[in-house]
């Protein structure tokens, strides 16, 4: 296994999971990252317990609020 960002750099356009800090989730393709975790969706959605919540589009996520990220 690699490092979390080596992980990150191969989900890059892909598919991916965001669990927030506070229990909230989001599911978009990755778009981009940087050395501090913030992450960049594209079509995001924000789920909750499978179900889509809302729309969103094109989000920013701040990386000190990522519990994980599942690819």
């Amino acid at each position: 296994m690699g490092r979390p960002l080596d992980v990150l750099n191969n989900a890059l356009n892909s598919p991916v999971i965001v669990r927030l800090k506070g229990g909230r989730e989001f599911r978009g393709s990755l778009r981009g990252y940087d050395m501090h975790m913030n992450l960049v969706l594209d079509n995001a959605e924000e789920i909750k317990e499978g179900e889509i919540i809302r729309s969103l589009g094109t989000v920013i996520i701040r990386g000190d609020t990522v519990v994980f990220v599942s690819p």
